[in-house]
Formats: structure tokens, sequence, C-alpha cells
């Protein structure tokens, strides 16, 4: 087995022989205490007989070596006690993540390369994958959500919402580093990301908002694609620019429509909606125009998002109109025709014309709206009651053995508020 002995200069050496008979020895530094000098050739022992008896490790050598150092395990690798895997840096696992993640939409990758970039602000690219721990990824939970700068405005602290995504994207490429062998475990377990839904933004675009806006647009492109949005609660820009004219249907009155969003799950590659009036108006206007003569979609102008920017020209659309200013405009008014068709058709139907789950809706598009207080506090139409007046409850006759017993109440009330209730038993084709 392995001996330990402590040389007059305060360093540690640890001897044994390998399986061909051959001694090996492990030097310790005046930098290592006993206490760690003890516990590795405790490990060292264990490692012996494990190879020797071609036994898995006890759970407690185990556990001791996923904590060691990187310099003890480079001692152990060296004298043929353990294989090494090859050494991850932070930078190899971001590359090769990104690698194998094909098929994927463009505004996934985005995202992935959004949450790569937060995470290099933080984390030097040639550190190695095992040095990450728990702790440190709390730590920059705590950094995104209080200090790291916005990327518009620079105000320290992203968004609940924003964290949220970053730390999921993040997880990803972690739990694919666990699968792949690099790592045992993902640093980033026991890490709650919060929560993705930030209502703060939420904003019910009124109907006569609707049609102020629709007076202020540029053409008739624009008012397709805000009655599209706000009328037809279809996703832009990626549901309104694949929109096709013969994706209409004007006899039946409905129109299909093309959810990349949603496509890669069986049977979630479109839906139809209805061709609700307000957007049919629009639509016709669009296609009777010269400019939608022999095109292919609806949307035909706007399409190129290297020189089109849509939240840019709303937001002018917007200031034309007088109206306040909107954030997240297009979910705010997907947002808005969700809630209205919530309301008037229910839920199965909200689900299916707008295209997502009722969990989905509830939590991130259904608004209360100023309409809905007024009809909550709105009376009742009672009538008109005499409050001195005798009423009478007729309770309905239920059975009792071999009796049918009605009960009659009838109650008076008298000038001084006082009640009285009398009450009679009637037997079947008796008297009381």
């Amino acid at each position: 087995m392995a001996t330990l002995s402590k040389k007059q200069n305060g360093t540690f050496e640890i001897q044994f022989r390998d399986g061909r008979g051959t001694r090996k020895t492990v030097f310790l530094g005046r930098r290592y205490t006993e206490r760690t000098a003890a516990d590795l050739h405790t490990a060292i022992e264990q490692l012996i007989d494990s190879q020797g008896n071609s036994a898995p490790l006890d759970r407690r050598t185990k556990g001791w070596l996923e904590t060691a150092s990187p310099e003890i395990l480079d001692k152990l690798m060296n004298v043929g006690l353990i294989e090494m895997p090859k050494r991850t840096t932070l930078k190899e696992l971001w590359d090769g993540f990104q690698k194998q993640k094909t098929g994927i939409k463009d505004a996934t990758t985005v995202t992935y390369d959004t949450a790569r970039q937060r995470f290099f602000e933080t984390f030097p690219a040639d550190e190695l994958l095992t040095e990450l721990t728990q702790a440190r990824m709390e730590q920059w939970k705590a950094f995104l959500r209080t200090e790291a700068p916005r990327t518009r405005t620079h105000v320290p602290g992203l968004a609940e919402s924003t964290v949220a995504g970053i730390l999921s994207k993040t997880k990803a490429v972690f739990n694919w580093a666990v699968r792949s062998g690099l790592i045992e475990k993902s640093p980033l377990d026991g890490v709650g990301r919060g929560s993705f839904v930030n209502r703060k933004k939420d904003r019910y675009i009124t109907p006569d908002e609707y049609r102020r806006l629709l007076d202020a647009c540029p053409c008739q492109d624009w008012r397709v694609i805000i009655a599209l949005a706000r009328i037809g609660g279809i996703r832009c820009p990626s549901e309104v620019l694949r929109f096709r004219w013969s994706d209409i249907n004007w006899e039946t009155g409905r129109f299909y429509v093309r959810s990349p969003k949603t496509e890669h799950h069986a049977g979630k590659e479109g839906r139809l909606v209805p061709l609700f009036p307000d957007l049919r108006i629009e639509l016709e206007r669009l296609f009777e125009a010269d400019s939608s003569e022999g095109a292919e979609f609806v949307i035909s102008r706007y399409r190129d998002p290297e020189r089109t920017n849509l939240g840019t020209q709303f937001g002018r659309i917007v200031q034309l109109a007088g109206i306040e200013p909107i954030e997240k405009p297009f979910t705010n008014m997907r947002a808005s025709r969700s809630t209205e068709i919530y309301a008037e058709f229910g839920a199965f139907l909200e689900s299916k014309w707008i295209g997502h789950s009722s969990r989905v809706a509830q939590e991130h598009y259904l608004q209360v709206r100023e309409e809905d207080y007024e009809r909550a506090i709105r009376p009742l139409p009672m009538g008109n009651v005499d409050r001195n007046s005798d009423f009478t409850v007729k309770k309905p006759a239920f059975h009792c053995a071999e009796k049918i017993l009605t009960v009659k109440s009838t109650v008076a009330r008298g000038g001084n508020g006082r009640k009285r209730a009398e009450g009679k038993k009637m037997k079947k084709g008796g008297k009381p």
C-alpha cells in the first residue's frame, strides 16, 4: 500500500507501487498542510485498491476527488492513478454547444448570442469549466439583476424576465456539458432562473387608439400591418411577413396563419382565424391597390429587415396619432385582441385563434381593461321591491319515508323591522 512521510524541510511525499510493481512518488510542497497530505494518502490507497480489484470507488473518495484542486488531480494523473478528461475552457464550451445546436430559428440563435455575450462580460474565456461553482453562479445572477448595464439605456440592473432568459440559455449550455461528459454536475443546478413574466409594460390599446393609429399610417401596407396585429391578433413581424394572399378565403371569411414559432410542434404549424370585419376592410383595400397585383405576400413592402425597422416606424406613427407611447407595441396589440376574444368568445377559441395555450394567455397576454372595472361595479337590475310587503318562498317537495312533505315559509316584515315566520307541515292528502 502507500506510505506517507514528512521531510525535514516540511514537505510531504507519498510512495506506493503500481500494478506492475513500479515505485511511484507523489510530492507535496510546503504549502500543503498535514491534513491535506493525510487525505491524499487515504485517497491514493483507495485508488490503488480500486484498480487492483477492478471495483468502483467508494462514495467518500469519489466526493473528495470531485472537490480536489487541479494541482492535486494533476499529481494523481501523472502517477497513473486517475485519467483526467480533456480540460475544457469556457470558450470551448460555448463554441462546442453552438456548433452542434443546428436547426434552430434565427431569433433563438440571437437569444443564445445575447446570453453568451452577457456570460463573458463576467467570466474569462480561457477559464476552465471545472472551476465554475454554484456560488459563483449565484453571484453572477445577482450581478445581472443589480449591476449589469442595459443595452440601450445603460441603466444598471437587467429586468427580471431578461435575467431569466439569460440563465435559461446558459443552463442549456451546462446541461449539454453534463450530457457530453465534460462535467458531472451543472454549476447552475439549484440556481433559480426567476420569472419570464414582466407585466410592467402591459398596455391595453383601445379601439379609439386603434382608429387613430390607422389614420396616422403613411400607406395602406402599414394600415394592414396594424390591423393584422391589433384585430387579427397575429404575431408581428414573424407571422405578418409570412402572410400570403393565398392564405385568405374570402368566401368563408377565414384566413390561415403560418406560425414559425410553433411549427416544430405537431399540429401547430398554423391556425385558422376568422376574417374579422375591421380586418377585412383593410385587407380588401390593399388587395385592390396596384401594388398588390401579382404579389405573393400581403405585405410586399417593409420586408427587408436590414433596411426596415418596424418598431421605429411604428413609434413615428404613434407620435402622429397623438397617443401615449406604447412599449412592446406589437405584443400589446396582440394582447389587446387576445383579451377581447377571451371576454367575448371564451378561453377555448381565444387559444385556437390567437395561437397559444391558455396558460400562456393568462401569464403573458390577458389584461384587465377599464371597462371591466366599470362593468363590475355597475348595479344589477333588481326591480322595485316593497320592503314592508309579505313574500312567500316555496321549497320543492321532498321525500321522507312514506310521506311527502311540503315546507311553506311565510315571512312578514313589520314596520319595526322584526320578522315573523310561520311554518306548516302537511301530510299527503291530509290536513295540518
